[in-house]
């Protein structure tokens, strides 16, 4: 029986205008966050593997540029995180059975988050395997096919969270709660460049 495949769809569009700075550039350990979370994601072993850019779209590709991962322009990135989701969705290859879903201001995330992620839809196809921290279910993500039109539905800035609140017992939840600390706020960048750890990232 064959596996089923998934693709990989890095969220990468956002303006960063609470943050006032691109998010997806911060350097961190010498390494831009959209470059981190981009290798990571590809460690997964996608059949397929998506980038969507928007706001200083050529600097954030610039970044991931040399990597196995194809770009997608999302036009009207600006309205919101729902937009960039369905940019990629649009230019998923029919054959794949799900998108792992990523974003760019996760510090913490890693390799092994992710490849657990995979293996746990893969273990049970039809139902979602999402990441559970701060006492919710959120991105990374695996969605299945079938949760397709729901996002293909939403509007404005939500995306699979809100569709993964709404339908928590087809989910199998993945512990990752170091991810609960992300890059939203100056507060939030100042804490990762001083806290553990986080000492001379640019």
């Amino acid at each position: 029986m064959t596996a089923p495949a998934h693709a990989v769809i890095l969220l990468a569009a956002g303006g960063s205008r609470r943050l006032g700075a691109p998010k997806q550039l911060v350097v961190v350990d010498g390494e831009p966050l959209v470059r981190r979370a981009a290798r990571a994601a590809l460690e997964t072993g996608p059949a397929q593997a998506l980038i969507v850019v928007g706001a200083r779209a050529d600097e954030v590709w610039a970044a991931v540029a040399d990597l196995a991962i194809m770009r997608v322009d999302c036009a009207a990135w600006a309205a919101g995180l729902s937009a960039s989701m369905q940019a990629g969705l649009h230019r998923l290859d029919p054959a794949v059975d799900a998108a792992l879903f990523v974003l760019c201001d996760q510090p913490a995330l890693d390799v092994s988050h992710l490849r657990t992620l995979v293996a746990r839809w893969s273990s049970a196809p039809q139902r979602a395997a999402a990441s559970a921290y701060a006492g919710t279910l959120g991105v990374p993500a695996v969605l299945p096919r079938s949760w397709f039109s729901g996002l293909l539905a939403l509007s404005g800035d939500r995306g699979a969270r809100e569709l993964l609140r709404s339908r928590p017992h087809e989910v199998s939840a993945v512990e990752a709660p170091t991810l609960a600390a992300d890059l939203d706020r100056a507060a939030d960048l100042e804490r990762l460049r001083t806290g553990p750890g986080g000492t001379n990232n640019q």
